[in-house]
């Protein structure tokens, strides 16, 4: 049972120093190492004065220095919020408005200045010699641990704010649910913005195991990816289901070239069937698990392993069995059929809310009565059937694409502020598995745009309008013209009517 989440991982570097605790690419760090180095980052906060709890933002990839970074800020009783060092400037912006974070942690360059804020930069930690940091500093109980920023309907990003307590409940249920192997090393391909990248960073810190990483930048080319996959020698994978379709291009991608691995930890994303059942067949002998649960509930909160009994009873796979001490009502009066509806979760891990977000906050989380933890409407569609959740899609419009939460909405914000367009939505296309297969943007133009621009020009420029605004994976794949696009009573786009006839074409 774990209790003291920092404690126990510099417990293990003074016990066994020289264990190693990352590999990025044979670049290897131990447990001595990051203790050193997460000690540094602390007591150069230490240094700042800052507000007692205020986040730091930490703007990188997925290097040691950002580990030692995340550990550095805990320990001086500082939450961190992590930022991928792909997105553009203006999210960066978007975030410290909201946050009011005052320190960035830039272990990555970052793209432009930004006032008024402590830079702290990976040259100012190798300039301290002595070390200062104080058990009583750390974050602990209520106090938040991370912050994942979302996307938001109105371009202002959600923060989750997830606590120490969270966490905790969150890596002891994966303790004691995967049969994980003892000192396991994982598979760390989920970029550090996305809380997935949880379910491996801490179990294999914890454990005296060790993160093994898939930089975002060869997980983002094929080419590279399939020369350096075979060589990396991992027993836990952890990612989504599409990296996992991803892999199959690789014919290597099997239990011979792979024989270390024991276990798929698979999250993000609905797991479909085919891709289960291939994964099923490649790996006869590994553990694999279809896991569930949404960012405000701290990574996962369902999980079942996918056997060749799984498989065959079940076209459309379960989302798995509810963690032991949290309870998944379902709200009947959201849903389509008699049994089901919008899924509420309540329990241990549920985040107290959005930082400085009390509106939105106030929306999706409540306390029931007589129940000692917060609840949070999903909105996603589900029911139980054998005792275990099924996921049957959103109430709203908020999608996983590629393993990304996405908020339509949001992407459909600064869509329609584009010059060129009139009205714009964009719909998500699903497969066969009803997983979302690309993002379509429908589109009708402005007055005049069609005699002055032909159709390539007028995609490239609102594509490159909207890489200044929302992150990579969120620039729709496919763009289509239409004269007409469906209104609604009240004046706007019947983005539903759209979604339908994008999935009829």
């Amino acid at each position: 049972m774990i209790k003291d989440i920092i404690q126990k991982i510099d417990g293990i570097a003074l016990e066994d120093p020289h264990r190693l605790a990352y590999d990025y690419l044979g670049n290897t760090k131990t447990y001595g190492e990051l203790k050193l180095r997460s000690d540094q980052y602390a007591t150069k906060i230490n240094s700042l004065g800052l507000a007692s709890k205020e986040p730091i933002m930490i703007w990188g990839g997925q290097t040691f220095d950002v580990i030692a970074a995340f550990l550095g800020c805990l320990k001086s009783g500082h939450a961190y919020i992590p930022i991928a060092s792909y997105s553009n400037s203006d999210r960066l912006f978007m975030i410290q408005d909201v946050s009011k974070a005052t320190t960035v942690i830039a272990v990555d360059p970052l793209p432009v200045a930004v006032e008024g804020v402590n830079v702290i930069v990976p040259s100012d930690i190798d300039k301290i010699d002595s070390v200062k940091i104080n058990e009583a500093d750390f974050v602990a109980g209520d106090d938040n641990f991370y912050i994942l920023f979302t996307s938001g309907t109105t371009g202002k990003p959600k923060g989750v704010q997830i606590s120490y307590n969270n966490v905790v409940s969150f890596l002891n249920w994966e303790f004691a649910d995967f049969k994980l192997p003892d000192r396991p090393k994982f598979l760390a391909q989920v970029t550090y913005s996305f809380d997935v990248s949880v379910m491996s960073i801490y179990p294999a810190l914890l454990s005296g195991g060790s993160i093994v990483v898939m930089p975002h930048e060869i997980t983002s080319n094929l080419g590279q990816l399939f020369k350096i996959l075979p060589n990396l020698k991992f027993n836990v994978w952890v990612s989504t289901p599409s990296f996992v379709e991803m892999c199959f291009l690789d014919p290597t991608f099997n239990q011979e070239h792979h024989p270390d691995i024991t276990h798929f930890l698979l999250c993000g994303e609905e797991f479909g069937h085919r891709t289960a059942q291939m994964l099923h067949n490649k790996f006869s002998n590994s553990h694999i698990f279809n896991t569930y649960g949404p960012t405000e509930t701290t990574v996962a909160i369902t999980q079942v392993e996918i056997t060749d009994e799984i498989l065959k009873k079940y076209n459309r796979l379960p989302i798995g069995k509810v963690k032991e001490d949290t309870v998944i009502t379902i709200d009947t009066t959201k849903g389509q059929k008699e049994s089901q509806g919008e899924i509420v979760v309540t329990g241990p891990t549920v985040s107290k809310g959005y930082m400085n977000d009390p509106e939105r906050t106030k929306k999706v989380f409540f306390h029931q009565d007589g129940q000692k933890y917060p609840s949070y409407r999903v909105g996603d569609l589900g029911f139980f059937e054998d005792g275990m959740l099924f996921y049957r899609g959103r109430i709203d419009f908020q999608i996983k694409f590629n393993g990304f939460r996405i908020e339509l909405e949001e992407i459909n914000f600064y869509l329609s502020k584009n010059p060129l367009v009139r009205y714009g939505v964009v719909a998500p296309k699903y497969n066969k598995d009803n997983k979302v297969q690309q993002l379509v943007a429908v589109v009708e133009l402005a007055e005049g745009v069609k005699e002055k621009y032909s159709e390539k020009e007028i995609t490239q420029q609102i594509r490159e309008s909207l890489e200044k605004e929302v992150m990579p994976y969120m620039i729709p794949q496919r763009f289509v013209y239409k004269d007409k696009l469906p209104i609604s009573q009240n004046g706007k786009v019947n983005i539903k009517q759209v979604i339908k006839e994008v999935n009829n074409a």
